[in-house]
Protein backbone atom coordinates (compact mmCIF):
# COMPACT_ATOMS: atom_id res chain seq x y z
CA UNK A 1 0.00 0.00 0.00
CA UNK A 2 1.62 3.46 -1.21
CA UNK A 3 1.95 5.75 1.91
CA UNK A 4 -0.71 8.34 2.25
CA UNK A 5 -0.06 12.03 2.51
CA UNK A 6 -1.52 13.14 5.69
CA UNK A 7 -1.07 16.68 4.76
CA UNK A 8 -3.38 16.97 2.41
CA UNK A 9 -6.29 15.43 4.47
CA UNK A 10 -8.43 17.35 6.73
CA UNK A 11 -7.76 17.87 10.12
CA UNK A 12 -10.49 15.61 11.15
CA UNK A 13 -9.26 13.24 8.95
CA UNK A 14 -5.98 13.47 10.41
CA UNK A 15 -7.32 12.99 13.86
CA UNK A 16 -9.05 9.80 12.96
CA UNK A 17 -6.37 8.22 11.46
CA UNK A 18 -3.94 8.69 14.16
CA UNK A 19 -6.32 7.44 16.68
CA UNK A 20 -6.89 4.22 14.69
CA UNK A 21 -3.36 3.68 14.07
CA UNK A 22 -2.25 3.99 17.85
CA UNK A 23 -5.15 1.66 19.11
CA UNK A 24 -3.97 -0.99 16.61
CA UNK A 25 -0.64 -0.78 17.79
CA UNK A 26 -1.49 -0.81 21.34
CA UNK A 27 -3.70 -4.04 20.23
CA UNK A 28 -1.01 -5.85 19.55
CA UNK A 29 -0.20 -4.78 15.55
CA UNK A 30 3.47 -4.04 14.96
CA UNK A 31 4.35 -0.90 13.77
CA UNK A 32 5.57 -1.94 10.19
CA UNK A 33 2.19 -4.08 9.71
CA UNK A 34 0.74 -0.92 10.86
CA UNK A 35 2.31 1.99 8.53
CA UNK A 36 1.64 -1.20 5.31
CA UNK A 37 -1.76 -1.48 6.54
CA UNK A 38 -2.80 2.45 7.31
CA UNK A 39 -0.20 3.58 4.68
CA UNK A 40 1.99 5.93 6.71
CA UNK A 41 5.20 6.16 7.86
CA UNK A 42 6.95 3.91 10.99
CA UNK A 43 8.70 7.29 11.57
CA UNK A 44 4.46 9.04 12.36
CA UNK A 45 3.59 6.02 14.55
CA UNK A 46 6.55 6.30 16.51
CA UNK A 47 5.94 9.91 17.34
CA UNK A 48 2.12 9.58 17.55
CA UNK A 49 2.93 6.72 20.60
CA UNK A 50 5.59 9.30 21.91
CA UNK A 51 2.64 11.79 22.01
CA UNK A 52 0.45 9.68 23.92
CA UNK A 53 2.90 8.39 26.33
CA UNK A 54 3.58 11.92 27.04
CA UNK A 55 0.47 13.84 26.73
CA UNK A 56 -2.42 10.94 26.31
CA UNK A 57 -5.24 10.51 24.16
CA UNK A 58 -5.93 13.93 23.87
CA UNK A 59 -1.85 15.05 22.13
CA UNK A 60 -3.70 13.17 19.28
CA UNK A 61 -6.56 16.09 18.99
CA UNK A 62 -5.56 18.48 15.84
CA UNK A 63 -4.25 21.89 15.96
CA UNK A 64 -5.34 24.92 14.02
CA UNK A 65 -3.30 25.27 10.61
CA UNK A 66 -1.90 28.21 9.51
CA UNK A 67 -0.20 31.21 11.15
CA UNK A 68 -2.13 31.67 15.01
CA UNK A 69 -4.98 34.08 14.69
CA UNK A 70 -3.57 36.00 17.98
CA UNK A 71 -0.95 38.35 17.84
CA UNK A 72 1.85 37.90 20.92
CA UNK A 73 0.95 41.44 21.30
CA UNK A 74 -1.30 42.68 24.00
CA UNK A 75 -3.75 44.99 22.71
CA UNK A 76 -2.47 48.10 24.95
CA UNK A 77 1.01 47.19 24.04
CA UNK A 78 0.00 47.37 20.19
CA UNK A 79 -1.10 50.58 21.00
CA UNK A 80 1.93 51.82 22.50
CA UNK A 81 3.55 50.40 19.52
CA UNK A 82 1.48 53.19 17.21
CA UNK A 83 1.60 55.88 19.39
CA UNK A 84 5.53 55.57 19.19
CA UNK A 85 5.45 55.66 15.71
CA UNK A 86 3.16 58.03 14.68
CA UNK A 87 4.96 60.41 17.83
CA UNK A 88 8.41 60.58 16.32
CA UNK A 89 11.31 59.31 15.70
CA UNK A 90 13.30 56.12 16.37
CA UNK A 91 16.41 57.90 17.75
CA UNK A 92 14.14 59.88 20.32
CA UNK A 93 13.65 56.78 21.87
CA UNK A 94 17.34 55.90 22.05
CA UNK A 95 17.16 53.49 19.41
CA UNK A 96 19.79 53.25 16.82
CA UNK A 97 17.52 53.87 13.95
CA UNK A 98 16.59 57.16 12.19
CA UNK A 99 13.81 56.24 10.52
CA UNK A 100 10.92 53.86 11.30
CA UNK A 101 11.76 50.25 9.76
CA UNK A 102 10.69 46.93 10.01
CA UNK A 103 13.82 46.12 12.17
CA UNK A 104 13.31 49.41 13.76
CA UNK A 105 10.27 47.99 15.15
CA UNK A 106 11.53 44.83 15.39
CA UNK A 107 13.89 46.31 17.82
CA UNK A 108 11.49 48.14 19.85
CA UNK A 109 9.15 45.26 20.76
CA UNK A 110 12.49 43.53 21.83
CA UNK A 111 13.79 46.49 24.01
CA UNK A 112 10.03 47.49 25.39
CA UNK A 113 8.16 44.51 25.88
CA UNK A 114 10.59 41.60 25.09
CA UNK A 115 8.79 40.10 22.55
CA UNK A 116 10.99 38.24 20.15
CA UNK A 117 9.80 38.21 16.75
CA UNK A 118 10.86 38.23 12.80
CA UNK A 119 10.52 40.91 10.71
CA UNK A 120 8.07 39.25 8.45
CA UNK A 121 5.59 39.19 11.35
CA UNK A 122 6.49 42.93 12.04
CA UNK A 123 5.57 43.61 8.60
CA UNK A 124 1.89 41.61 9.06
CA UNK A 125 1.38 44.16 12.45
CA UNK A 126 2.20 47.45 10.69
CA UNK A 127 -0.32 46.27 7.96
CA UNK A 128 -3.12 45.33 10.57
CA UNK A 129 -2.56 48.57 12.07
CA UNK A 130 -2.76 50.57 8.77
CA UNK A 131 0.82 51.92 8.76
CA UNK A 132 2.59 51.61 5.12
CA UNK A 133 6.17 53.31 4.44
CA UNK A 134 6.39 56.63 3.10
CA UNK A 135 8.83 59.00 2.38
CA UNK A 136 8.99 61.48 5.35
CA UNK A 137 8.82 65.27 5.33
CA UNK A 138 11.62 66.70 6.55
CA UNK A 139 11.03 69.28 9.44
CA UNK A 140 13.44 71.73 10.79
CA UNK A 141 14.15 71.48 14.98
CA UNK A 142 14.60 74.89 15.06
CA UNK A 143 10.62 75.15 14.22
CA UNK A 144 8.43 77.19 17.34
CA UNK A 145 4.81 74.57 17.53
CA UNK A 146 3.80 77.40 19.47
CA UNK A 147 4.01 79.75 16.75
CA UNK A 148 2.74 77.51 13.91
CA UNK A 149 -0.53 77.27 16.26
CA UNK A 150 -0.68 80.91 16.62
CA UNK A 151 -0.26 81.57 12.98
CA UNK A 152 -3.42 78.65 12.82
CA UNK A 153 -5.55 80.49 15.22
CA UNK A 154 -5.33 83.39 15.28
CA UNK A 155 -2.56 85.22 13.02
CA UNK A 156 -3.95 83.78 9.70
CA UNK A 157 -7.81 84.43 10.44
CA UNK A 158 -7.32 87.95 11.01
CA UNK A 159 -5.23 88.42 7.37
CA UNK A 160 -8.11 86.41 5.70
CA UNK A 161 -10.69 88.88 7.74
CA UNK A 162 -8.54 91.76 7.20
CA UNK A 163 -8.62 90.65 3.41
CA UNK A 164 -12.57 90.58 3.26
CA UNK A 165 -13.22 93.58 4.56
CA UNK A 166 -10.74 95.92 2.44
CA UNK A 167 -11.09 93.86 -0.48
CA UNK A 168 -7.78 92.08 -1.08
CA UNK A 169 -6.36 89.09 -2.82
CA UNK A 170 -4.39 86.51 -0.70
CA UNK A 171 -1.43 85.75 -2.23
CA UNK A 172 1.33 83.06 -1.22
CA UNK A 173 4.98 83.73 -2.79
CA UNK A 174 8.02 81.51 -2.79
CA UNK A 175 11.41 81.56 -4.79
CA UNK A 176 13.81 79.05 -5.65
CA UNK A 177 16.82 78.23 -7.57
CA UNK A 178 16.27 75.26 -10.19
CA UNK A 179 19.39 73.41 -11.30
CA UNK A 180 20.18 71.56 -14.95
CA UNK A 181 21.48 68.40 -12.82
CA UNK A 182 18.13 67.78 -10.83
CA UNK A 183 16.38 64.87 -12.30
CA UNK A 184 12.94 63.15 -11.30
CA UNK A 185 11.21 60.29 -12.12
CA UNK A 186 12.44 56.98 -13.28
CA UNK A 187 12.67 55.01 -16.70
CA UNK A 188 12.38 51.51 -17.39
CA UNK A 189 15.59 49.45 -18.37
CA UNK A 190 16.73 45.63 -18.25
CA UNK A 191 16.87 44.04 -14.60
CA UNK A 192 20.45 44.89 -12.89
CA UNK A 193 21.24 47.12 -15.91
CA UNK A 194 20.50 51.39 -14.82
CA UNK A 195 19.34 52.80 -17.35
CA UNK A 196 22.08 55.99 -18.51
CA UNK A 197 20.53 59.02 -19.47
CA UNK A 198 22.82 61.50 -21.38
CA UNK A 199 23.46 64.96 -20.85
CA UNK A 200 25.98 68.00 -20.77
CA UNK A 201 28.39 67.76 -17.82
CA UNK A 202 28.06 71.81 -17.43
CA UNK A 203 26.56 72.60 -14.62
CA UNK A 204 24.41 75.60 -15.21
CA UNK A 205 21.08 77.21 -13.66
CA UNK A 206 18.25 79.55 -13.14
CA UNK A 207 15.76 80.87 -10.60
CA UNK A 208 12.32 82.12 -9.64
CA UNK A 209 9.81 83.65 -7.80
CA UNK A 210 6.10 83.60 -8.05
CA UNK A 211 2.72 83.74 -5.72
CA UNK A 212 -0.41 81.56 -6.39
CA UNK A 213 -3.92 82.37 -5.00
CA UNK A 214 -6.90 79.79 -3.83
CA UNK A 215 -8.57 80.83 -6.41
CA UNK A 216 -6.58 79.61 -9.18
CA UNK A 217 -4.30 82.75 -9.81
CA UNK A 218 -0.54 82.13 -10.88
CA UNK A 219 2.01 85.41 -10.88
CA UNK A 220 5.80 84.39 -11.82
CA UNK A 221 9.27 85.64 -12.56
CA UNK A 222 12.23 83.79 -14.10
CA UNK A 223 15.22 85.09 -13.85
CA UNK A 224 19.53 84.58 -14.29
CA UNK A 225 20.70 86.62 -11.46
CA UNK A 226 20.78 86.54 -7.74
CA UNK A 227 17.46 86.76 -5.19
CA UNK A 228 18.46 90.22 -4.18
CA UNK A 229 16.43 93.55 -3.19
CA UNK A 230 16.29 95.05 -6.45
CA UNK A 231 15.19 91.74 -8.10
CA UNK A 232 11.91 91.21 -4.95
CA UNK A 233 11.39 94.55 -6.03
CA UNK A 234 11.21 94.46 -9.45
CA UNK A 235 8.64 91.17 -9.22
CA UNK A 236 6.53 93.25 -6.59
CA UNK A 237 5.99 95.93 -8.85
CA UNK A 238 4.66 93.37 -11.49
CA UNK A 239 2.65 91.78 -9.43
CA UNK A 240 0.93 95.08 -8.22
CA UNK A 241 0.54 96.38 -11.89
CA UNK A 242 -1.25 93.08 -12.93
CA UNK A 243 -3.25 92.14 -9.98
CA UNK A 244 -5.91 95.08 -10.38
CA UNK A 245 -6.77 95.27 -6.41
CA UNK A 246 -4.70 95.47 -3.34
CA UNK A 247 -2.38 92.24 -3.01
CA UNK A 248 -1.69 90.68 0.63
CA UNK A 249 1.29 88.92 0.59
CA UNK A 250 2.31 85.96 2.29
CA UNK A 251 5.72 84.24 2.35
CA UNK A 252 8.52 83.16 4.38
CA UNK A 253 11.30 85.13 6.33
CA UNK A 254 14.18 85.33 3.62
CA UNK A 255 16.43 88.26 5.04
CA UNK A 256 16.25 89.74 1.04
CA UNK A 257 11.80 89.56 2.08
CA UNK A 258 12.97 91.59 5.62
CA UNK A 259 15.60 94.03 4.12
CA UNK A 260 15.24 97.71 4.54
CA UNK A 261 14.87 98.58 0.62
CA UNK A 262 11.68 96.16 0.52
CA UNK A 263 10.41 97.47 3.32
CA UNK A 264 10.32 100.80 2.37
CA UNK A 265 9.09 100.23 -1.11
CA UNK A 266 6.42 98.10 0.83
CA UNK A 267 5.37 101.44 2.74
CA UNK A 268 5.32 103.55 -0.31
CA UNK A 269 2.94 101.32 -1.75
CA UNK A 270 0.87 100.70 1.32
CA UNK A 271 -2.13 101.50 -0.67
CA UNK A 272 -1.69 98.76 -3.36
CA UNK A 273 0.14 95.94 -1.17
CA UNK A 274 0.85 94.57 2.43
CA UNK A 275 3.51 91.42 3.86
CA UNK A 276 3.01 89.23 6.09
CA UNK A 277 5.57 86.63 7.25
CA UNK A 278 4.97 83.11 8.02
CA UNK A 279 6.61 81.58 11.17
CA UNK A 280 10.04 80.41 11.39
CA UNK A 281 10.90 77.18 9.50
CA UNK A 282 7.44 76.06 8.52
CA UNK A 283 7.69 75.63 4.70
CA UNK A 284 4.71 73.30 5.20
CA UNK A 285 2.41 76.03 5.91
CA UNK A 286 3.15 77.57 2.47
CA UNK A 287 1.05 76.53 -0.67
CA UNK A 288 3.44 77.69 -3.44
CA UNK A 289 5.92 75.42 -2.05
CA UNK A 290 3.91 72.40 -3.99
CA UNK A 291 3.93 74.97 -7.33
CA UNK A 292 8.01 74.59 -6.40
CA UNK A 293 7.92 70.80 -6.23
CA UNK A 294 5.79 70.98 -9.50
CA UNK A 295 8.40 72.88 -11.50
CA UNK A 296 11.31 70.98 -10.15
CA UNK A 297 9.62 67.22 -10.77
CA UNK A 298 8.39 68.09 -14.35
CA UNK A 299 9.82 71.15 -15.74
CA UNK A 300 13.47 70.23 -14.85
CA UNK A 301 13.62 66.98 -13.65
CA UNK A 302 11.88 65.02 -16.40
CA UNK A 303 13.73 67.78 -19.35
CA UNK A 304 17.48 68.12 -20.46
CA UNK A 305 18.07 71.72 -21.51
CA UNK A 306 21.19 71.73 -23.66
CA UNK A 307 22.01 75.31 -22.08
CA UNK A 308 20.30 77.64 -19.72
CA UNK A 309 18.73 79.91 -22.31
CA UNK A 310 17.18 76.00 -22.81
CA UNK A 311 15.90 76.03 -19.81
CA UNK A 312 15.00 79.24 -18.78
CA UNK A 313 12.55 78.92 -22.06
CA UNK A 314 11.32 75.47 -20.40
CA UNK A 315 10.30 77.13 -17.22
CA UNK A 316 8.52 79.66 -18.72
CA UNK A 317 6.91 77.69 -20.76
CA UNK A 318 5.72 75.22 -18.09
CA UNK A 319 4.74 78.18 -15.71
CA UNK A 320 2.57 80.00 -18.15
CA UNK A 321 1.16 76.19 -19.35
CA UNK A 322 -0.29 76.15 -15.26
CA UNK A 323 -1.14 79.44 -15.65
CA UNK A 324 -3.81 78.97 -18.68
CA UNK A 325 -5.05 75.86 -15.73
CA UNK A 326 -6.53 77.58 -12.66
CA UNK A 327 -7.42 74.02 -11.53
CA UNK A 328 -3.92 73.01 -11.45
CA UNK A 329 -3.06 75.83 -9.42
CA UNK A 330 -5.99 75.37 -7.03
CA UNK A 331 -5.00 71.89 -6.69
CA UNK A 332 -2.23 73.49 -4.24
CA UNK A 333 -3.97 74.24 -1.77
CA UNK A 334 -5.81 70.90 -1.48
CA UNK A 335 -2.78 69.19 0.35
CA UNK A 336 -3.56 68.86 4.10
CA UNK A 337 -1.42 70.90 5.82
CA UNK A 338 -2.18 73.77 3.69
CA UNK A 339 -6.20 73.29 3.44
CA UNK A 340 -6.52 76.03 5.69
CA UNK A 341 -5.75 78.62 3.17
CA UNK A 342 -8.30 77.15 0.48
CA UNK A 343 -10.85 78.81 2.10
Amino acid sequence: MKTIDTRRLSPDAQEHLRRRVVAAVRGGMGKSEAARTFGVSRTSIHAWLEKVYRGGARALKSKPRGRPRRSRLAGWQAANVVRAIEGGCPDQLRLPFALWTREAVQHFLADRFDVDVSVWTVGRYLANWGLTPQKPIRRAYEQNPAAVKRWLKKEYPAIRSAAKREKAEIHWGDEMGLRSDHQAGRSYGRRGRTPVISGTGRRFGCNMISTVTNRGRLAFMVFKERFTGPVCIRFLRRLVRHSGRKVFLIWDRHPVHRSAAVRRWLHANRRRIRMFLLPEYSPELNPDEYLNNDVKSNAVGRQRPADQSAMIAGVRSYLRQTQGRPEIVRSYFMHEDVSYAAA
